[in-house]
């Protein structure tokens, strides 16, 4: 259960790569920000289950609202001539980086506790 987010991720990745579905142009922005947004729920999913916090509502939850407002704010910059969707890009990147010091700190600190116990 630790894993479920990087399980789903790995499997996203996997059944886009098989069925390598054309994409037009114009939909690049909002499809890599769906990406980055999945990504960034699965790392967070994987913080949380690290951290024994994993709520399956709230990681879902979180996931479809970080998509639509990341997606919104796309369509609002393309709307205005602003690239908003850096807003959203900055943002979920440095999220990801944060999950991802805390899950490297966790398995760190289990790692050298194992060596102590031994």
């Amino acid at each position: 259960m630790r894993a479920v987010g990087l399980i789903g991720l790995l499997v996203g990745l996997a059944i886009g790569y098989v069925l390598n579905v054309p994409i037009p142009a114009q939909w690049a922005p909002y499809i890599s920000l769906a990406a980055l947004c999945g990504m960034d729920a699965a790392i967070g999913g994987w913080r949380a289950s690290v951290e024994g916090k994993f709520v399956l509502d709230v990681f879902l939850t979180g996931f479809l609202v970080n998509a639509l407002l990341a997606m919104f704010l796309a369509y609002l910059g393309d709307i205005l001539g602003v690239e908003l969707l850096l807003a959203a890009v900055v943002t979920l990147g440095g999220r990801m980086f944060l999950n991802l010091s805390v899950i490297r700190r966790f398995y760190l600190n289990q790692w050298a506790l194992n060596r102590r116990q031994r």
